[in-house]
This record gives C-alpha cells, structure tokens and sequence, in this order.
C-alpha cells in the first residue's frame, strides 16, 4: 500500500512491518485511513457490531477501533493483507469450530481482504461475547449486594458446621 492512496494526511499513520499504526481518535478517522475498498469491508463490520451490539460504545482503545459493554467486547483492526477482529480468547474458543477456516489465536481471528467477510459468524460472536460480559455485571451486581461464598466455601463451612453439631451431639452423650 503506497501512502498516496490513503484518505487522511501521511502524518496521521506511521507504517510498522505490515501493519499501519493510524493515530487516530475515532472509529471513523481510523477507517478513512484505509483504501476505499477497505474502508467499506471495516464500515460494514462496524454496522454489523453495532446491530448485534446495540449497547455498546465505541471507543479506540490500544489504537484500534474497540466497542465497549461492562468492559472490552470486541475490538477490529485493519491490516494491508487482512482484517482483525478480537472477540477476546473466550470468543474464539466458543467458535473455535466455525473459524477453522482462518488463521487464528488465543483471541484473534484474521479475516483475508481478498475474501468475503463473514458477517453472520461475527454477529454469532458478537452475540455471545454481549451475553458473556452481561453475565459478568449481573455477577459483579450480585457481589456490591453482598458478598456471596463460592461453592468451596460454602463446602468448607458446611463441613465446619456439620463438626460443630457433631462435637456438640458427642460431648452431649458423654454428660
């Protein structure tokens, strides 16, 4: 990619191995530092988040357009030979199946510019990761209402209590 082709001015990306690092402070200023053809593959994955996810925010975060919802939903970025997209390692293991076909890891997928991008998989992940983080805040709700034991140490005071009784029904017996 030439810097000619760009929308923005040359000062506002710096080019990183294959990577552009755009310095911007929007998801939109981020996308117009791309070639017209992948500003609209990133434009309609921004509408697609934004369908499946319309809570969320939208925010830059590590400089990379990101959508917010009780912390980071998924975050996207684009590349010169594909498009990123981090639905976090818990996203990409629920579709671990369905994303063989692309190069992956622990929580990132990347989606090859000269393919057609997956847009009903992304609303699936999209979907999920929203469930997953509204069940984090109905956790982190029940928590600021007090405090609940886990299962382990419900089980340890339990087990506490049962040989309290059991003291107390032996020492009974001995009187």
């Amino acid at each position: 990619m030439s810097p000619e082709i760009f929308a923005v001015p040359r000062d506002t990306f710096l080019r990183t191995n294959n990577m552009l690092k755009i310095a911007a402070t929007t998801i939109d200023e981020f996308i117009a530092a791309f070639p017209r053809d992948v500003q609209e593959k990133l434009k309609k994955l921004r509408d697609v988040i934004r369908k499946a996810a319309p809570s969320a925010t939208e925010a830059i975060k590590y400089g990379i357009p990101t959508f917010v919802l009780n912390g980071n939903l998924v975050h996207f970025a684009g590349y010169e030979h594909h498009i990123g997209f981090y639905p976090a390692p818990s996203g990409i293991l629920e579709f671990k199946k369905e994303l063989a076909s692309y190069e992956s890891a622990k929580g990132s997928v990347r989606f090859p510019l000269d393919k057609p991008l997956p847009f009903t998989l992304i609303t699936q992940i999209v979907k999920f990761r929203v469930a997953e983080n509204l069940a984090k805040m109905s956790k982190t709700k029940e928590r600021e209402k007090g405090v609940r034991p886990s299962k382990v140490a419900k089980s340890s005071m339990e087990k506490a209590k049962a040989r309290k009784t059991a003291a107390k029904k032996s020492s009974a017996k001995k009187k």
